[in-house]
């Protein structure tokens, strides 16, 4: 059986990763193989690491340091999964750095799709540590043929959710990446979410600068997105903001009906913020997060999180209510 045919139930089924992760361990123990990628993670020769297209500092830094990794043997695979096995985070950590070249081998084939791959290599490496927490050397396998689809799983889910995302500069990026690892680090340490000055101290970056990056990475909505029965887009709700205000010149369209239901529905907080971001419902339009802030008594990165938290429902609605229709 051929991964790509894996692949292919996944999609027709709308299986979850996990689910195919069973589902692939299943078939191995029956004896059936699966074909994979020829990459191995203990044939260095195989895995060209010369990244294609501009090199950012980030990415050479990130380049060199995976290649003082050593590569692992078959039984270093086996003892290091054993320990990992009994929560050894030590050993977690040696199996993800030796098999970062795997990742980089991997994320450059996906290149091309206006995703950097500093970013890819990222997405990756999220594959990768789900790899190593899920590998049961009992099998027999490989850890690379394991760990290379996990890999692939991620890089091909960032490049589809490429499509609805806004393009964000490269120095914004590599702001972004160096926040979200800290940020991490921050909570681990401090058990809350660290606050901006916090973030901007540690990362040695301007605050006003942290929270350029930190609007860019708010998840969005397609503007594209069809709603209803797929007439109409969610863009022509807010494309000419010297409009009538959508939702009040709604009454005779089934489709913004379903989208003024789809906000009414939204929790409060979520609705207002909704409304004051994109001129709904009679509200003054082009509201800042800042200034939303301020009206309800809440900081700009709370705003923020509330508008994310509402254009995914919304959403998440919209689909709902055309389903039902």
């Amino acid at each position: 059986m051929r991964a790509d045919e894996l692949e292919a139930v996944q999609l027709e089924h709308d299986l979850g990763d996990h689910a195919v992760a069973e589902l692939r361990d299943a078939l191995t123990t029956a004896g059936v193989e699966i074909e994979e990628s020829p990459v191995r993670a203990d044939e260095p020769a195989d895995l060209d690491l010369s990244p294609v297209g501009t090199v950012t500092d980030s990415l050479q830094l990130f380049l060199t340091e995976i290649g003082r990794h050593t590569l692992l043997t078959a039984a270093d695979e086996v003892a290091l999964a054993k320990r990992v096995e009994a929560g050894d985070l030590v050993a977690k950590e040696r199996m993800v750095n030796a098999n970062l070249r795997l990742v980089v081998s991997i994320a450059k084939r996906y290149q091309g799709h206006q995703l950097p791959l500093l970013d890819l290599i990222q997405e990756g490496v999220i594959g990768l540590n789900r790899a190593v927490e899920k590998f049961d050397y009992r099998k027999g396998f490989k850890f690379s043929t394991y760990a290379t689809w996990w890999i692939r799983q991620s890089c091909q889910r960032a490049v589809a959710n490429q499509a609805d995302t806004i393009r964000i500069p490269v120095h914004v990026q590599e702001r972004r990446l160096k926040l979200r690892r800290t940020r991490q680090a921050l909570e681990a340490k401090l058990g809350r979410a660290p606050t901006l000055e916090e973030l901007a101290e540690a990362t040695e970056l301007k605050p006003n600068h942290a929270q350029e990056a930190l609007d860019a990475v708010e998840a969005s909505v397609s503007l594209n997105q069809a709603i209803g029965d797929g007439d109409g887009e969610l863009g022509d709700l807010f494309g000419d903001r010297t409009a009538e205000d959508p939702i009040d010149a709604a009454g005779a369209s089934i489709e913004q009906q379903r989208v003024r239901e789809a906000v009414a529905d939204l929790p409060e907080r979520e609705r207002l913020v909704l409304e004051r971001r994109f001129g709904l419902a009679g509200h003054a339009e082009g509201a800042s997060l800042e200034q939303i802030g301020k009206e309800l008594g809440l900081t700009r990165e709370r705003i923020r999180q509330l508008e994310t938290t509402a254009l995914r429902s919304l959403g998440e609605r919209l689909s709902d209510l055309a389903g039902a229709a």
